[in-house]
């Protein structure tokens, strides 16, 4: 059974208002964090007086590692903050990576700070190496701030651990995302030594004044975008599951209901954390893009049984309270540059491309979408999508296995020979990482610029 939820003509001029082709800020940003890099190298120098011994060049190399890691530190809690000029300008994706990236390099220059700092400090006792887990101890039992220092360090650690690739794998999601919250504790805890033993803040009122400016700021995004906001946006228009539709095998709609929906800001191809207030669920909060147009009193998700929180979908009830966060992502018409445009799903990657593909503006023949999917049985959606194609007069294509399992062609050369001015496109596609990978490169190969190629992924 299928259920249709289309804006039409109506959801595709509300798109055209909002489409406004603008650049990425990342490069913008980029600058801004290196910067303040720099800044921060900066006081490090001019607080560092001449050196001559090794243990003053371990000392102020155990310094100049504190500060950095203590200046990423705020960055990384930032990348969390979900702050909207990152997430829809810049992409969910990207920060994702950005993120991930901060916290390797934060507890790589948190080890070597205190690995550097307690061998300068054993050294500065007549000691060698072996004297440093003793140094570390009675560091942690007499300086100020230290005791919190080392089990916000400890909790980093474990952070890092847990989402080390092949051990995230093997921790539910809800767990690792639980445990990931204690960031914030972790960065707390470990703030206060900075200031207490940091000899650049203890002589530099103003490098003082600026760290707290700089994590009070990150602490006020963080109120602000990831408990206050959220709270208004429920508050304000209360949610409830409407209906659950089985779409295919293993696949089922959710349609949410709620007060002036229009008023959240949501677009196609953007998604939510949604947290359903039922038995067994309450704890659980999964990112699901919509499958269909918003309407002012009604929102859809799509989604696929692929673990406990997703196979639980299917035995929600009418009336159900749902509380949601968001709206995320950067997959929308204002990364359109061209008149043209081909959208890619793989699986259930298509359910952002369904609702772009009912909402981007365009002539007939303008837009195209491939999905992919292992069988018929399993193209979801496929009614809808072909309703919208005639309607529209857009092109609907899909790829699946042979019955003997064999793949379907999805090469450079294929695509070019289904649309010979492939070139001339946006490209707008959504999948598994290992299907995105795939077409990302088939689309190079077929002439298509890095720069028009959209692809998000909402794993975080």
């Amino acid at each position: 059974m299928t259920t249709t939820l289309a804006g039409g003509r109506a959801a595709r001029r509300q798109t055209m208002r909002r489409i406004r082709p603008r650049r990425s800020p990342a490069t913008l940003l980029l600058v801004a964090v290196w910067a303040g890099a720099a800044g921060v190298l900066w006081l490090w120098w001019s607080n560092t007086p001449s050196i001559s011994d090794t243990t003053g060049r371990v000392i102020a190399a155990g310094r100049i590692t504190g500060l950095l890691a203590g200046y990423l530190m705020a960055l990384v809690v930032l990348q969390m903050a979900r702050v909207p000029a990152l997430e829809r300008r810049v992409g969910s994706d990207r920060v994702t990576r950005w993120h991930a990236m901060s916290g390797r390099y934060t507890l790589s220059l948190t080890l070597a700070h205190v690995f550097l700092i307690m061998w300068g400090y054993a050294l500065q006792a007549g000691k060698g190496l072996g004297f440093i887990v003793q140094q570390t101890i009675g560091s942690i039992s007499v300086l100020p701030d230290m005791g919190k220092a080392a089990i916000g360090t400890g909790l980093l650690f474990f952070i890092g651990l847990i989402s080390i690739g092949p051990v995230r794998r093997r921790i539910p999601y809800d767990t690792w995302y639980h445990v990931h919250l204690l960031t914030y504790a972790a960065v707390y805890l470990s703030f206060w030594h900075q200031l207490t033993t940091g000899n650049e803040f203890a002589v530099e009122p103003l490098a003082k004044t600026f760290w707290y400016g700089l994590y009070g700021a990150v602490t006020a995004l963080v109120v602000w975008y990831r408990i206050l906001t959220p709270i208004r946006l429920n508050m304000r228009h209360r949610l409830r599951v409407e209906a659950v539709i089985e779409e295919a095998p293993g696949i089922v709609s959710v349609l949410i209901s709620g007060r002036k929906l229009h008023r959240m800001g949501a677009e196609a191809g953007q998604f939510f954390r949604w947290r359903f207030l039922a038995p067994g669920m309450r704890f659980s909060s999964h990112p699901y893009s919509l499958s269909a147009a918003p309407r002012p009193d009604m929102l859809r998700i799509t989604v696929k049984a692929i673990g406990d929180h997703s196979a639980r979908l299917r035995e929600l009830m009418p009336g159900t309270r749902v509380w949601a966060e968001g709206p995320y992502g950067a997959m929308t018409a204002q990364r359109r540059s061209r008149g043209k445009v081909l959208l890619v799903a793989g699986g259930v990657g298509i359910t952002p491309m369904r609702a772009l593909f009912e909402t981007l503006p365009g002539a007939a023949g303008d837009i195209t979408l491939l999905y992919r999917a292992n069988s018929t049985q399993d193209l979801a959606l496929w009614d809808e999508l072909a309703a919208i194609a005639d309607e529209r007069g857009a092109r609907l294509m899909y790829a699946v296995n042979s019955p003997d399992g064999e793949r379907p062609d999805i090469s450079a050369d294929r695509l070019r020979q289904k649309l010979p001015d492939i070139d001339e496109h946006d490209v707008f596609m959504c999948g598994p990482p290992g299907f995105a990978q795939g077409v990302y490169e088939a689309l190079r190969g077929a002439g298509v610029p890095a720069r028009r190629i959209h692809h998000e992924s909402f794993e975080m």
